[in-house]
C-alpha cells in the first residue's frame, strides 16, 4: 500500500474510533472489543483531535476508553439516562446513581463486594444527606436502575448471582468493580462546584476559541441547531467559517453540514451516529410523524412565519393546545388500533409522550399557548409524485436548496440557504 493510501486508511480508522465514541463514550473490552481496539490503536491522534475540535478529554486504559465530554448547553436538547426499558431516570435514580458511585468509593481497595453490603453503605449516605430510603418495591427498583447502568457501562460486571434477583426477591449478588473506571464516571470533581451554573462555566479559552468549539458541539451532539440560540460569536463562525467548520466535521466524524436561515444540521449518512431516529419504529414516533405532518398541513404559516416563544419571536409555527390535542385524538381514532395500548387507551399520555419526542429532536418547543413548530418540520411532509424528465436534470451543488439530506429526503428547510 503507498503512503497515500495508508494515511487514508488511518484517516478512516481515526474517522470511525471517533465515531464508536461519539455512540458510546464508555467503551469497555468486553462490550467493545473490536471499537476498542481501533482507538486505543489511534489513542494519541484521538486524544489531540477531541480537545482540539470538541474541547473533549478522552482517558484510554487496557480495559476502556471514556470520552468525557464537555457540559451540553442550556437549549441542548434533554439527554437523559435511561432505563434498560427505554424510560428516562427519575430524579431519585439519578440520587441512586450518586450515592452507589459514593458507596462504592468507600470500598477502596476491593476488586469484590457483596450487593447487600453496598445497599446498606447507600442507605447509611443516603441518611447522612437527609434523603429518605426505604426498602419498597418501588425504591428498589430505582436502586436497580442506578446499579444497572453502571453495569452497562462496564463499571461494575455481576460475578455470583444478579442485580434484578436481588430487586426481586432480595437474593445476594457478587459485583465486580473496575476501580479505574469508576474514578472516570464524572465529567469532573464536584467538590468546588455549589451551583448548576457553576457545572456549565468553560474558562481558559478565548471567546474566538469558545464559540468554535461550542458550535462543532452543538452540530455534533444535537438533531438540530436553531440560529435563534446561538450567540453573536457563533453565528460569525457558521457564517464566515462555513468551509473550514463543513471539512473538520466531514474529515472527523464523517458529517455533511446543511445550513439554512433558520440553523444548521450535521447529518450522518449512514444513520448511525444518532440516538433518537426519526422518522423511526414504534407507537410514539409514528405519531410524532403523522401529528407533524397533520399540523404543517392545517395551520399553514408559509414562509417566514414566526411565533413567541419566552418573549421573543423565533422561526417557527405555532400549533396551539387545542389543535395539537384535536389532531392527536384524531390519530388515535383512525390508527388506533395498530398503537401499543397504553396509547391507544389513553391520548393525553400519547400527546405528553409525543411532544416529548419531537423537543428531544429540536422540531418543537412547547410554550403555555401551544407548540411551537421549527420548520424543519416541513421536511417531513410527504412529496407529490412527479412526471419522470426525459433528459436528467442537472446535478445541485453540493448543500444548494436541492441537496440530499439524511433518509434521502430534500433539504433540511423549505427557505432558500443562507449565503
Amino acid at each position: 500500500m503507498s503512503a497515500h493510501g495508508t494515511a487514508e486508511h488511518d484517516a478512516a480508522e481515526r474517522r470511525e474510533a471517533a465515531r464508536a465514541l461519539l455512540r458510546h463514550p464508555v467503551l469497555t473490552k468486553a462490550r467493545h472489543g473490536e471499537e476498542l481496539a481501533l482507538v486505543r490503536r489511534h489513542a494519541p491522534a484521538l486524544k489531540k483531535m477531541f480537545s482540539a475540535v470538541l474541547g473533549y478529554h478522552l482517558v484510554v486504559e487496557a480495559s476502556f476508553a471514556r470520552l468525557v465530554k464537555d457540559a451540553p448547553s442550556t437549549d441542548a436538547p434533554p439527554r437523559p439516562a435511561q432505563r434498560r426499558g427505554g424510560q428516562p431516570f427519575a430524579p431519585r435514580t439519578y440520587a441512586y446513581l450518586a450515592l452507589v458511585c459514593a458507596g462504592l468509593l468507600q470500598t477502596a481497595g476491593r476488586e469484590q463486594v457483596l450487593l447487600g453490603t453496598l445497599v446498606e453503605q447507600v442507605r447509611a449516605d443516603a441518611a447522612i444527606a437527609g434523603i429518605a430510603m426505604d426498602d419498597s418495591l418501588t425504591d428498589r427498583r430505582h436502586l436497580v436502575q442506578a446499579i444497572a447502568l453502571l453495569l452497562d457501562w462496564g463499571v461494575l460486571s455481576e460475578t455470583d448471582g444478579s442485580v434484578t434477583a436481588w430487586g426481586d426477591r432480595h437474593e445476594e449478588a457478587l459485583l465486580e468493580v473496575n476501580r479505574t473506571l469508576l474514578t472516570h464516571v464524572l465529567a469532573r470533581p464536584l467538590g468546588d462546584v455549589d451551583t448548576a451554573e457553576e457545572l456549565l462555566e468553560r474558562g481558559g479559552r478565548t471567546a474566538a476559541e469558545q464559540a468554535r468549539r461550542a458550535l462543532r458541539r452543538r452540530l455534533v451532539e444535537n438533531p438540530l441547531v436553531r440560529r435563534e440560540d446561538l450567540t453573536a460569536e457563533e453565528q460569525h463562525v457558521l457564517s464566515r467559517e462555513r468551509a473550514d467548520l463543513s471539512r473538520t466535521l466531514a474529515d472527523h466524524f464523517g458529517l455533511t453540514l446543511e445550513v439554512r436561515q433558520e440553523g444548521a444540521l450535521a447529518y450522518d449518512v449512514d444513520g448511525d451516529l444518532t440516538d433518537v431516529a426519526f422518522p423511526g419504529q414504534g407507537t410514539v414516533a409514528h405519531v410524532a410523524l403523522l401529528l407533524v405532518n397533520a399540523l404543517v398541513d392545517d395551520l399553514d404559516g408559509g414562509p417566514g412565519a414566526t411565533a413567541e416563544v419566552d418573549g421573543r419571536a423565533v422561526p417557527g409555527l405555532l400549533a396551539p393546545w387545542a389543535a395539537v390535542s384535536d389532531a392527536v385524538h384524531l390519530l388515535v381514532e383512525q390508527y388506533g388500533a395498530t398503537f401499543a395500548e397504553a396509547f391507544a387507551t389513553d391520548p393525553e399520555y400519547l400527546q405528553a409522550e409525543v411532544v416529548t419526542r419531537l423537543e428531544e429532536l429540536s422540531l418543537a418547543r412547547r410554550t403555555p399557548a401551544g407548540l411551537v413548530l421549527h420548520p424543519a418540520c416541513a421536511r417531513y411532509q410527504p412529496e407529490p409524485q412527479r412526471a419522470p424528465r426525459r433528459t436528467p436534470a442537472p446535478a445541485a451543488p453540493a448543500g444548494g436548496p436541492d441537496a440530499a439530506g439524511p433518509d434521502a429526503q430534500q433539504s433540511l428547510f423549505p427557505l432558500q440557504e443562507d449565503r
